[in-house]
């Protein structure tokens, strides 16, 4: 089954035009990346092998004026990571592969214009914007909406959904500065594909089918006005005594659906609905010798779990319970080792003002703590590179390990090869993924 998306095709066709008019006249750079990747399950099974080339033009327009266009083309010769021309209801109108088919897509992944006006830096257009400092999980960083297609294991680079948007840089003093974020583009989280190896099975994130429960409808409500439904954001940075501190402020749509659920006749309708919430964040650093001391904090007014369907307190609230969130991480970096270094981290989140009926309904617990520590070494003037990052979840007992062994063979050609663990209850966060343990091995050739 083929799509098309048929506005980036158009978009696409008038860009081309404006591109032949610009290059005239514009200082041209290209480069471009071809990465391979082969994956293999515990089980001796070939899981992928994927192949992606992207392709990167910088044009210099003028002395205020530049110019980026990054595309993708991807191929996998499998079908175990869910690229089989599925709906593209994540996306918003502009947004999405250009072209996606069985297991290739398309897509133009950044298209945005750097200028300089009244002292203020503008980058317009489509772009990734990244928002906080922590490593494997996210608190802040949630101006991008993210691919799952290979859960948490891709690099964020690559699994973040860049959106169009006005990006406004303007500079406070020597030290400071504001930024400005207007986001028009309605794209969300996009899920790996039902019967994928990713597939989220997890009661803490989907409803789970009832015994004797049929789904007599299910309803995706997606907010489609481009100024009514635009998110906004507002960064103030300092430095401060050696630290490094933002203020964060985002007004913004939850990239995941709220699964509403009503009872009737042995039958349920689902109603998926996007929700608004406000969320506010403080991030700060500050090295001491060999020591760096990082924190993050968001505070979101809504957010919205699933109940237990066996409680009243799930059919009175149409299965979902709604709560304030404290989520926080705090992050210590030891640069002491020779060429090396260890990080340790702590996340945690809070749900507050839960009433007693939907918290003792909640799948999830009202508190909620996971422990990193990431691990990375250069060997032989950096031509190596062992990286491992591992996970635990404290509630739910389950874990993640993603070790990489890097080797740069040339200037331009990097060989590896990793492993991806996951222990757990299927019930949990990281065990949901318990059956998906790989090997994987690869290259990166830049040209």
């Amino acid at each position: 089954m083929k799509r098309k998306n048929i506005h980036a095709f158009t978009f696409l066709g008038g860009f081309i035009g404006i591109f032949f008019s610009l290059t005239s006249t514009a200082n041209v750079e290209f480069s471009s990346t071809l990465k391979t990747e082969i994956g293999i399950t515990d089980k001796s099974t070939l899981q992928k092998f994927e192949s992606v080339w992207q392709p990167e033009l910088n044009l210099s327009i003028s002395d205020s004026l530049d110019m980026t266009l990054i595309g993708r083309l991807r191929f996998d010769t499998e079908k175990n990571l869910g690229y089989k021309g599925d709906s593209f209801d994540a996306y918003g109108t502009l947004n999405g592969p250009v072209y996606e088919a069985n297991n290739t897509d398309f897509e133009i992944r950044e298209l945005y214009f750097d200028t300089q006006m009244a002292d203020v830096f503008w980058r317009l257009g489509k772009q990734q914007v990244v928002w906080g400092q922590a490593d494997g999980l996210k608190i802040l960083d949630v101006i991008n909406p993210q691919n799952y297609r290979e859960f948490i294991l891709d690099d964020f680079d690559d699994s973040r959904i860049p959106l169009w948007m006005m990006n406004a840089e303007i500079p406070i003093g020597e030290d400071d500065s504001l930024q400005l974020l207007w986001i028009p583009d309605q794209s969300y989280h996009r899920f790996a594909n039902n019967g994928s190896d990713y597939q989220v099975t997890s009661p803490l994130l989907v409803p789970q089918p009832v015994t004797g429960i049929d789904i007599a409808s299910f309803k995706l409500d997606k907010p489609n006005k481009i100024f009514q439904d635009s998110d906004l954001g507002l960064r103030y940075s300092k430095f401060y005594n050696g630290w490094d501190l933002t203020f964060n402020y985002l007004y913004h749509y939850l990239d995941s659906p709220v699964y509403y659920q009503q009872l009737s006749n042995n039958k349920v309708a689902i109603d998926a609905k996007y929700k608004r919430s406000h969320l506010l964040g403080l991030t700060a650093s500050k090295a001491f010798d060999n020591w760096t001391i990082r924190s993050e904090i968001g505070y979101s007014t809504q957010s919205y779990h699933l109940l237990d369907s066996d409680s009243q307190a799930f059919i009175d609230y149409e299965g979902i319970g709604n709560a304030q969130d404290l989520s926080s991480v705090i992050g210590l970096d030891w640069q002491g080792l020779e060429d090396g270094m260890l990080s340790f981290q702590w996340f945690q989140s809070r749900l507050l003002d839960v009433d007693n009926d939907i918290g003792s309904a909640m799948i999830r617990p009202r508190n909620n703590h996971i422990y990193s520590v990431l691990y990375q070494q250069n060997f032989a003037n950096e031509t190596w590179k062992l990286e491992a990052l591992a996970m635990y979840g404290v509630d739910q007992n389950d874990s993640s390990i993603q070790v990489e062994l890097s080797h740069m063979l040339e200037s331009n050609l990097k060989l590896w090869v990793g492993a991806d663990l996951f222990k757990g209850d299927k019930q949990s966060l990281f065990g949901q993924f318990n059956d998906t343990d790989r090997l994987v091995f690869g290259f990166e050739w830049g040209f």
